[in-house]
């Protein structure tokens, strides 16, 4: 099933698709490669989740948050390819989310973004190698940021 049918199936609404918040692409393609600048999650209304894991949100909340990213960097990749169908395969993900010192469960709060790409791409490739990382701070004090790198399909 192709990443837009799917999509359809799973009626996932995506946000709006953030501008830049600086000097860069949001992506970038090289060759066959998409890289996906930083994104944070915002919501269907354009406002950003907010909050510190441990201090001023749950674990839970963070979770949905990283999914929340991994709709908003769709819509991203939706906007600057045309199709989300262009993608072959998730390559890489870094996963940073804004927690307390003390909070180490950064992996399973990534896990949002991550479970949303296996269900719109499958096992195989909808899984890449990742990293999830805790941060002291985040900007504008977004829950979570999620930079990836995509295989675009041979055209």
């Amino acid at each position: 099933m192709s990443a837009e049918a799917r999509l359809a199936e799973l009626l996932l609404e995506l946000p709006p698709a953030p501008k830049p918040g600086g000097v860069y692409h949001p992506v970038l393609i090289q060759g066959n490669t998409a890289y996906v600048s930083g994104h944070g999650p915002v919501r269907p209304d354009g406002t950003m989740i907010t909050g510190k894991v441990g201090d001023t949100m749950t674990e839970a909340d963070a979770y949905r948050a990283a999914r929340q990213v991994g709709l908003t960097m769709l819509s991203t990749l939706r906007r600057e390819l045309g199709s989300l169908d262009r993608i072959e395969r998730l390559v890489k993900t870094l996963g940073m989310v804004n927690a307390t010192p003390d909070f180490g469960n950064h992996p399973q709060v990534i896990n949002g973004f991550s479970n949303l790409m296996v269900e719109i791409w499958g096992e195989v490739k909808g899984k890449g190698a990742r990293s999830a990382v805790g941060m002291g701070s985040l900007p504008a004090n977004i829950a979570v940021e999620v930079e990836a790198v995509f295989e675009l399909k041979s055209e």
